[in-house]
């Protein structure tokens, strides 16, 4: 075989690299001449994949119910992903800002669209009985949640309605430990007789409010909030991106818990009383947008939308309008 000069010029460049690095190219070639060639189940590790869905009960619709879960956190992880890229690209421009608005909108509506599986996915009688042995386990707890919203927008909005006067929108960091004893999901784990913090809540902070905290301190400046503000007034302007925005604002805030207060209908709501949540979060005021007016970006929207947050969702869903 001849040794084109291609062949050589790249031997070059391979002896370089890991001269640099203080190794020897005859060794790693020795090692890729013995090395497996790589396979598709290797490479995603789907032999592990597959072994980590594990029900606790015998009720067949349970592994769907892990499952789904399961993906839904993968899509929170890629969602992740975009948010640290951000963080990570100095001087990002709006053209870049707007390439990763329209990946985590595409991650966030195939979540929308894919929660029929949780909707018609699932037999009732089976998940009102299975969901008994996950108690308090609640997907309130998924922490990836809580932290794209604190990668989404300033904490200032995150903070529950009826306290946000009680704070700045201009605070400092040395506030937002007294911020986040006032953000909005703590209202929404409490106990629905006693107003006491449920079970479910007090092992969600246990578990992760230092690294939550955290999190809001390197985003104080990085959040999309911020960096879209800090962008020049032509770029601000641009319609496509404001409309990327306003998409991730309303699929987050809006699409998203609705999906979810649509199943929590179809399997939790009974007359006269409705069942309690898993981890006995109060779903019918912690869900629907309308009581919490969780909104990132509310300068970009009119007086009248932020007054009817919500309602277009239940006009479409509800009342096929």
């Amino acid at each position: 075989m001849d040794i084109t000069e291609e062949i050589k010029l790249k031997l070059q460049k391979l002896e370089e690299k890991f001269n640099a690095s203080g190794q020897n190219l005859s060794s790693y070639l020795d090692g890729l001449l013995h090395a497996d060639y790589l396979t598709y189940w290797d490479y995603i590790q789907l032999d592990t994949l597959l072994t980590l869905q594990k029900p606790i009960t015998k009720f067949p619709d349970e592994e769907i119910f892990i499952m789904y879960h399961q993906i839904t956190e993968l899509y929170f992880k890629l969602c992740m992903h975009e948010f640290r890229q951000i963080k990570k690209q100095e001087n990002a421009d709006g053209a870049y800002l707007l390439s990763k608005l329209k990946r985590l909108n595409n991650y966030f509506e195939a979540l929308i669209t894919s929660f029929t599986i949780m909707i018609d996915g699932m037999d009732k009688e089976q998940f009102l009985k299975f969901r008994m042995s996950l108690l308090p386990a609640s997907g309130f707890q998924s922490a990836q949640y809580r932290m794209i919203e604190i990668c989404s927008t300033d904490l200032f909005n995150l903070i529950d309605k009826d306290f946000r006067n009680q704070f700045s929108i201009e605070h400092t960091r040395n506030e937002m430990d007294n911020m986040f004893e006032s953000i909005y999901w703590k209202k929404g784990a409490t106990e629905l007789a006693s107003g006491s913090k449920t079970l479910t809540l007090l092992q969600f902070e246990e578990k992760y409010s230092a690294e939550l905290k955290e999190l809001a301190n390197e985003f104080y400046d990085h959040n999309l909030c911020r960096i879209y503000l800090n962008l020049d007034p032509l770029q601000k302007s641009d319609i496509e991106l404001i409309n990327q925005m306003k998409l991730l604002d309303t699929n987050i805030n809006i699409n998203w818990p609705l999906s979810h207060y649509k199943s929590a209908v179809r399997y939790l709501e009974k007359r006269p009383e409705d069942i309690a949540a898993t981890g006995g979060t109060n779903w019918q005021k912690y869900l629907p947008p309308r009581f919490q007016k969780r909104i990132f970006y509310p300068f970009l929207w009119t007086a009248d939308e932020l007054e009817e947050w919500g309602k277009s969702w239940v006009k479409k869903e509800v009342f096929n309008l």
